[in-house]
């Protein structure tokens, strides 16, 4: 906990006015007993009030000035603003992301920064929660995260109902000028993309088959015993997309031996080599891996309630501070 800036802590309550109305039980305490359920791996509201109160002689130096029931956290839950935990928790990407802003990325020579776009999706039960509608009749949320690849930290993370499109996220966005978004086909929205290019950053996706295109330039200046099979540089030749994104693109193909299987990336990116196109969509199994991981080691699998309100404060900024804070300690 000496990592944590309680100053910066109690301006996010006072900027959603989060303590209005409450006594001992501020939003200071839910949060240490919320983040000590995310430590030590409670599956719910119940364990972690057991756990606490086998641990009374010990609150005090974990900064809980008292201990609680269920009812009385899963109602704090539920009136709490949950932006106050994902503001801190942006807060806290913001302190640790410039400690490894050097960090080289495997088989990358670039300075630029570097950010994988995906999204996952968290089952949920559409009785309990009717709230977010998934696919087929079923409950679910997804969690939209844009992951930093030298830090392997999120930098953007927004938590959506299961229905809601991928690409929807790019209208979210706000890009950065010279850095480089890795993304699958899921994200093409060629109006999307023609802002990210007007605004100077840059884009990789796989290429739909179903594109529509012509041909303007192709570079033979390329080396075929790394598996590249071509770069050419392209105009969009769609009635729609033709006006949504007017501006010649650069489509690399590439064959994988290890898996036996062709792939076609599109990219608004005309200095970099082919070559490193393709190195650079590797990498974006990063965020793939960052997903696995934290399903395996945080605690969102199981839920501290059922209301929009607490979905969003167990899975917005809370879940990700112990990596942050680990990043940090180990920093220093």
């Amino acid at each position: 906990m000496q990592f944590i800036n309680r100053y910066e802590f109690e301006k996010c309550v006072s900027k959603y006015n989060g303590d209005h109305g409450t006594r001992e039980f501020n939003c200071w305490n839910p949060f240490i007993q919320l983040f000590f359920g995310q430590l030590t791996s409670r599956n719910s509201l119940r364990d972690i009030c057991t756990c606490l109160k086998a641990h009374q002689n010990k609150l005090y130096h974990l900064g809980i000035k008292e201990r609680v029931n269920q009812s009385s956290i899963s109602r704090a839950n539920e009136r709490r603003d949950w932006r106050i935990f994902a503001d801190f928790g942006q807060y806290l990407i913001d302190q640790v992301r410039p400690m490894y802003a050097d960090f080289p990325i495997p088989n990358i020579d670039l300075k630029n920064e570097v950010f994988a776009l995906d999204s996952t999706t968290i089952s949920l039960s559409l009785k309990l929660f009717s709230w977010a509608p998934g696919k087929y009749s079923r409950g679910a949320i997804k969690t939209h995260t844009l992951l930093d690849l030298r830090a392997s930290i999120p930098s953007f993370a927004m938590i959506t109902d299961g229905k809601y499109h991928d690409s929807n996220l790019l209208d979210v966005l706000v890009p950065v000028t010279g850095a480089i978004y890795l993304m699958d086909k899921a994200y093409i929205d060629f109006a999307a993309l023609y802002h990210m290019q007007e605004m100077g950053a840059f884009f990789v996706s796989k290429a739909k088959t179903t594109m529509d295109y012509t041909f303007i330039e192709n570079n033979y200046n390329i080396d075929l015993r790394f598996g590249l099979k071509s770069d050419k540089t392209i105009l969009l030749a769609g009635n729609k997309s033709s006006k949504l994104y007017p501006d010649p693109l650069r489509l690399v193909e590439y064959y994988d031996d290890q898996n036996d299987i062709l792939l076609t990336f599109l990219s608004n990116n005309h200095e970099v080599p082919a070559l490193e196109i393709a190195k650079l969509y590797r990498n974006r199994w990063q965020i793939e891996t960052f997903f696995k991981w934290i399903k395996q080691n945080l605690t969102i699998k199981k839920n501290y309630g059922d209301s929009p309100k607490t979905q969003s404060i167990s899975t917005s900024g809370l879940p990700y501070a112990p990596i942050l804070l680990w990043r940090v300690r180990n920093m220093k």
